[in-house]
């Protein structure tokens, strides 16, 4: 009996030792989260504490400062509404161990700090010898992104030392930060890997310093940083990055299915990213000759980049159901990916890591990745199936600085137009950044649902019997003068052209005009009190699914269900209550734009998967800090599928998105 309650013990003590190793943390004690600028602990949204900063900093002027306004994403004061401002060189000491790989993430807010303004803000950041950013504007960052604050994410290789210096350089007017983060990780998290399209040569990743570029929960949700696996690392929806009108099914593993980590640490990505999965569809024939595509800009060039795949097929048992090639940037990655042969079973994970070159060169300023089916194997399904994906650029020289984007220039446009807007209504500003703003966005919404069902072929002077709620004016259906848009810039700044054939751009002005400077919401009094508010009675008949009872009577018959479904959606997502709920304008174009191809294109629309029971809704980013959405020229090697109708061409579709001359 005494032996075998030793051997009992053993066992335990056995299993404890191996979740230590294979669990989904690492030692929470050493990891260290400042709160830039604050005098006392605080909690963020998550719950996350972040301790004062001030006993760490050596050397230089600073300050604690406080952001004069909080913009509407933040989903709480901590750690942006603080923040540390350096007018000279300055360091942060932190205690490290030299055995351990770190993330270190750098959290920017440009507000206006007092008399500071973070767009008079240039400086440096270094990492111990490694430069991270080299005359670094966090309001132009910002800006080009589309955000209101941004995380850099670095991951450092061991250090020498038990001190990792991070120092601050003004380069013009001041340097700032608002949030440090140093989380251990595994020493072994990378290791070496095959250059794509250079077999013969492989790259030490394991000594390489990176930054994290993007980082997505593919077929999936947002994962905030408490549910990552130990690391807290934010994963995000992929759908703003596929290319195309194909952009595949989603599928998401049964409740009863399990994630079984047999061959990788549970550390490497949490259980939500391998049991959610995009893949082709069910179509053999219409599978054949598509590639399913995603893009990614805002990449430095004279960097290598290191793209990790993650797999996990929750379905499938055998290996040759599913084989796939892979593709990035024109390239081939991986010929004959079977997910099953390679992790061995079923709901078991396994990852891929490439290293890809990026030269410097005109519209060489993105990455792609593509797939489609390994014909040659003859598989049981003619698909293909991805469940995460990380980009990291890899440090050149001790480097990882790259410069600035720039934002479009319709943007600056926009921005000098709201600035002059706020000059002449500043006694109402508060009143409408508040009450008004909910009623804006229905207004808007409805602008852009009379411009994209308008129909390019209906013919002029044609009135729209408009709803008595919307406060617009004329012109819904006057076509603009198709115009291009020069210059580097988001997918928000942008219409396809053919959404650009069924509608004209409001000016400012205009959109002033037509909701009286924003003051008057989208109100009748006169209808019935559940009516009275458009955005409450349209809300009301979404979840009714009586949406279609209150359309314009002129596009009563004309819609394809499932484009209005995706408008309806998209529209309701809008309305949420809390910010991170709403998406981005990038989110919302891409929306449209996929609402405008269901409707053009009955053939191309997306398709229901043969695990039918597992779709979910893959509607844009449920975060509003959703990363820049991005798509640029069609993939050489892709083939799209045209429908038939006259106006469906893929690349006509995404003529103000992509770059016009081509690769």
């Amino acid at each position: 009996m005494y032996i075998k309650t030793q051997k009992l013990f053993y066992l335990v003590f056995l299993s404890l030792v191996s979740n230590a190793i294979h669990g989904t943390s690492l030692d929470s004690v050493d990891s260290l989260i400042l709160g830039c600028g604050t005098e006392s602990e605080a909690k963020d949204a998550d719950g996350r504490k972040w301790e004062p900063d001030a006993k760490f900093i050596t050397g230089g002027n600073s300050a604690s400062v406080r952001a004069q306004f909080q913009d509407p994403s933040l989903l709480s004061e901590t750690p942006y509404m603080t923040a540390r401002i350096f007018t000279s060189k300055a360091t942060y000491k932190l205690s490290v161990k030299p055995d351990q790989r770190y993330f270190l993430r750098l959290h920017f807010y440009p507000a206006v700090y007092g008399s500071n303004n973070a767009e008079e803000a240039f400086f440096n950041v270094m990492a111990n010898d490694l430069t991270l950013m080299k005359n670094f504007s966090a309001s132009l960052t910002c800006k080009a992104l589309t955000q209101s604050y941004i995380i850099r994410e670095y991951s450092l290789v061991p250090p020498t030392s038990d001190s990792l210096i991070v120092t601050f350089e003004p380069v013009v007017g001041f340097a700032f930060v608002n949030g440090i983060e140093l989380i251990p990780m595994a020493a072994d998290m990378f290791d070496t890997v095959t250059m794509v399209g250079f077999s013969d040569q492989a790259i030490d990743a394991k000594s390489s310093n990176m930054q994290t570029m993007y980082r997505l929960n593919v077929g999936g949700q947002f994962i905030s940083p408490n549910n990552d696996s130990g690391l807290t690392r934010t994963w995000y929806d992929d759908l703003p990055y596929m290319f195309g009108a194909q952009s595949g099914v989603t599928n998401q593993a049964n409740a009863n299915s399990k994630i079984d980590y047999q061959n990788v640490p549970k550390y490497v990505a949490p259980v939500d990213v391998y049991s959610t999965a995009r893949s082709m569809g069910n179509s053999k024939a219409i599978n054949q000759n598509y590639n399913l595509t995603w893009v990614f800009q805002q990449i430095d060039p004279n960097y290598m980049y290191l793209v990790r795949l993650h797999f996990c097929d929750f379905y499938n048992t055998k290996p040759n159901q599913i084989v796939f090639n892979i593709y990035i940037n024109n390239q081939t990655a991986q010929r004959e990916a079977d997910v099953i042969a390679w992790s061995g079973g079923k709901g078991v994970p396994t990852y891929k890591d490439y290293v890809v070159y990026v030269v410097d060169g005109k519209g060489d300023e993105e990455l792609w990745l593509a797939m489609n089916p390994a014909k040659e194997t003859q598989p049981e399904f003619y698909d293909a199936l991805l469940n995460g994906i990380e980009i990291f650029k890899l440090d050149m020289k001790k480097s990882l600085a790259g410069p600035n984007p720039q934002p479009s220039d319709m943007f600056i446009k926009n921005e000098q137009q709201q600035k002059s807007f706020q000059t002449e209504t500043t006694s109402k500003a508060h009143v409408i950044g508040g009450a008004a703003g909910g009623a804006a966005a229905v207004g808007i919404m409805a602008a852009l649902c009379i411009a994209v069902y308008n129909r390019k072929k209906k013919e002029p002077g044609t009135d729209s019997q408009t709803s008595s709620w919307l406060p617009l004016y004329g012109n819904s259906h006057t076509s603009g003068t198709r115009s291009t848009i020069s210059g580097k810039s988001n997918a928000s700044t942008h219409l396809s052209s053919a959404a650009q054939g069924r509608c004209r751009r409001f000016s400012f002005a205009e959109m002033k005009h037509a909701t009286k400077n924003f003051d008057e919401p989208a109100l009748n009094p006169s209808l019935p009190k559940e009516q009275v508010s458009l955005a409450d009675w349209a809300l009301h008949c979404q979840k009714k699914g009586v949406l279609e009872d209150i359309i314009d009577p002129y596009l009563k018959g004309k819609i394809n269900p499932e484009s209005m479904k995706k408008f309806a959606d998209t529209a309701e997502k809008c309305l949420s209550e809390h910010g991170m709920d709403r998406p981005t304008l990038n989110d919302i174009l891409w929306n449209l734009e996929f609402a405008l191809q269901l409707q053009d294109n009955m053939e191309g629309s997306s398709h229901s998967s043969r695990r039918s029971e597992s779709n979910h809704d893959e509607s844009g980013s449920r975060n509003q800090n959703a990363a820049s959405h991005y798509s640029n020229q069609s993939h050489g090697s892709a083939s799209e599928v045209h429908g038939d109708t006259e106006e469906m061409n893929t690349e006509e579709i995404f003529s103000q998105i992509v770059n016009p001359k081509g690769r």
